[in-house]
């Protein structure tokens, strides 16, 4: 099984705005222990099985507009191979939930088909490729920290990531990414320089807060329940920045060990999703 890991953005800045109406967009992004799975196999055919406990938001769905078969399809046509493959899709991610899981479970997809297809493709040409199913899928296809400029899919090595616990938060409302986009109003952010990194979860969190989410204020506007996530996790015990990922409605908390982000998982309203495990 090939791991989708979950995309956090940990910062979130809209510098900006091209003629196709797509925001440009500088960004940091991590990835975390929380993911989805892939498993791929010989068949006659192509077919996706979703299961998992996430499994259950995707019901009522067209399962063939999945981004995984269209992944697969997409692969296939360019390899120029017949789009044979039973693929299971473990859903653990939140959909629709600024975590980037539909772009990472088509990026573990490629990854899974080219083994299985034994696809020789320069790795240029799959990123390539990627970037036509999404902005967010090179970033996952790329899997590390990396900062993400143009609309996500222009992607630099990050500087190495403090050790640190995340606590990620959903309220249980789907919060599509184009909605969020359209509300937004104001101006543009301008970009920062990085440096050479943070020595400590201290500064790196002062950097982080600095930088903040220009999408916040438009999440908060369609889900009023981001703000009150927000500030459960700004009143937990031990929390050192807490921000919205991404258009939402995730939001995180940063900790510096992983008890204190289980304990302040334990606080919150039973309903509400929510995960406690570090950035990887």
């Amino acid at each position: 099984m090939l791991l989708a890991r979950a995309k956090v953005n940990l910062w979130l800045n809209v510098v900006g705005r091209r003629g196709d109406g797509f925001h440009l967009l500088d960004t940091l992004v991590a990835f975390t222990d929380l993911a989805d799975g892939i498993e791929v196999a010989p068949a006659s055919d192509l077919s996706l099985e979703i299961v998992g406990p996430g499994a259950t938001a995707l019901d009522g769905e067209d399962v063939s507009a999945n981004l995984v078969l269209k992944a697969a399809r997409l692969l296939a046509g360019r390899a120029g191979v017949a789009p044979r493959a039973a693929l299971r899709l473990t859903k653990r991610i939140p959909v629709a939930a600024g975590l980037g899981g539909g772009s990472a479970d088509a990026a573990a997809t490629l990854r899974a088909l080219v083994d299985l297809w034994r696809v020789a493709m320069p790795e240029e040409e799959l990123f390539d490729l990627a970037a036509s199913l999404g902005a967010d899928v090179p970033m996952c296809l790329a899997g590390r920290p990396a900062v993400a400029t143009g609309i996500g899919e222009r992607l630099a090595p990050a500087p190495p990531l403090p050790d640190c616990a995340i606590l990620l938060v959903n309220p249980g409302v789907a919060l599509p990414t184009p909605a969020v986009f359209r509300a937004r109003s104001g101006d543009f952010s301008a970009s920062f320089p990085i440096g050479a990194g943070w020595p400590d979860l201290g500064s790196f969190a002062a950097d982080v807060a600095r930088r903040g989410n220009d999408l916040t204020e438009a999440a908060v506007s369609l889900c009023p329940e981001v703000a009150q996530v927000l500030d459960r996790l700004r009143r937990s015990a031990g929390v050192v920045h807490v921000a919205m990922s991404g258009s939402g409605a995730t939001c995180f908390g940063l900790y510096a060990s992983i008890d204190a982000a289980q304990r302040a998982a334990s606080h919150l309203p039973g309903a509400w999703w929510r995960h406690a495990g570090r950035l990887v």
